[in-house]
Order: C-alpha cells, then structure tokens, then sequence
C-alpha cells in the first residue's frame, strides 16, 4: 500500500498543478494554448472552479475510504485540501492584481458591496486556519480541537458553491451542478452520522436489557 501511495501521491500532485500551468501557458501564449478574447475573466473562473474541485475532492476522501475500506484515500485529503487553498489564492491574486489592478481599496469595496464576493471572501478565511494547521504536528498538538476545526470546510464548501451561484448572471448549470454534488456528500454524512447514533443507541439498549 505505501509503495502504491509513494507512487501516486506525486503523480497526482503534478496532475492538480496541470490546470495552473495551463493558465500560465495561455497567459505566454506557450505551446498554443490560449485564454481567448478576455484572459482575467478564464483565469477568474478557472481558478475559482477548482478551488471548488478540490473541495469536493477533499469531501469525497472519506466515502471513498467508506466504499473501500482503505486508509489511502485519507493520506490524500491533505494534499487535495491543500490544492483548494492554493488555487483560492490565485484566484484572489488574478482579482486583485488584474482585474482590480492591485487597489485594495478597490476590493474592500466590493467584498463591502457585492454579496457574493463578501461571501467567497468568508471562505477564505475561513480555509486560511485549515491550511495552517494541516500538519500532522499540528494534528497531535490541537487534539480533539483540530477535527472541530476542520470540520469548516462543510461551511467553506457551501459557502463557495453559493459564492459561484451568486456569481453568475445567467446561466446556472454549472453551479447547480456543485450544489447537487456538495449535497449529495454532506447528505452521505448526515446519514452516516445518523447510522452511528441509531447503532449505539441499540447497542445500549441491549445492555440494559441484559443487566
């Protein structure tokens, strides 16, 4: 199993750089690849949606390990958590440096103004703590209050998907999509979580019973 992770854990960490090397090489025009007639606008969209990838990547890890019955898919959240944070940031950067062209007192107007990106800043924040803490170091020192903690990316990705769907002028498919996919594994959970109640609730019944 570890040679298997040796192997794929970089493999996949190259294939989650692919999306931002594209953007690098639409921006140069390297190798033909292009960002067509508004380039801040493809590398806005872009970055934000795999920043919502990575999210629910990240969310799938534990129903995966669930179906499989294999730690391995938990050796890679970390990684994918770590990639939804990275391309947030460039997606702040591309909206600051572009398309604000670096005025922060531009931004703060708008996260002021303008719901949905008052809300998509919530997230980042939100992801800043988790990303900081996603060490096994930071693991053993929080204890049980490192799982409280990370348990923010359900609200991180609701938030996000919401940022997306208030976003969009017209067409909404997209973001529908993320909503249906980030209800179906927070629907998994409230189920599964209903499971493990109903499970030690019989369990103590029947202890009682026999005593």
């Amino acid at each position: 199993m570890r040679q298997v992770q040796w192997v794929l854990k970089p493999l996949l960490f190259v294939a989650c750089l692919v999306p931002a090397l594209r953007l690098i090489a639409g921006a140069f025009g390297i190798a033909g690849f292009s960002l067509g007639a508004d380039p801040v606008a493809v590398m806005l969209l872009t970055c934000g949606k795999w920043t919502l990838n990575f999210l629910l990547i990240t969310l799938c890890m534990t129903p995966l390990r669930d179906v499989t019955h294999s730690i391995m898919w938990l050796r890679l959240r970390r990684m994918f958590g770590l990639f939804a944070f990275f391309y947030v940031l460039l997606h702040l950067s591309v909206y600051l440096l572009l398309d604000q062209s670096g005025h922060v007192g531009e931004l703060w107007k708008d996260i002021v103004k303008r719901p949905y990106i008052t809300i998509g800043m919530l997230a980042l924040v939100l992801l800043i703590p988790m990303a900081f803490t996603s060490t096994a170091r930071s693991q053993r020192r929080l204890g049980r209050r490192w799982t409280q903690l990370h348990r923010l990316i359900y609200p991180i990705a609701v938030l996000g998907v919401w940022h997306y769907w208030w976003g969009v002028k017209k067409d909404i498919r997209q973001p529908f999509l993320y909503a249906c996919g980030l209800a179906l594994l927070l629907g998994y959970r409230l189920w599964k979580q209903r499971k493990t109640i109903e499970r030690f609730s019989v369990a103590r019944i029947a202890r009682t019973d026999g005593a």
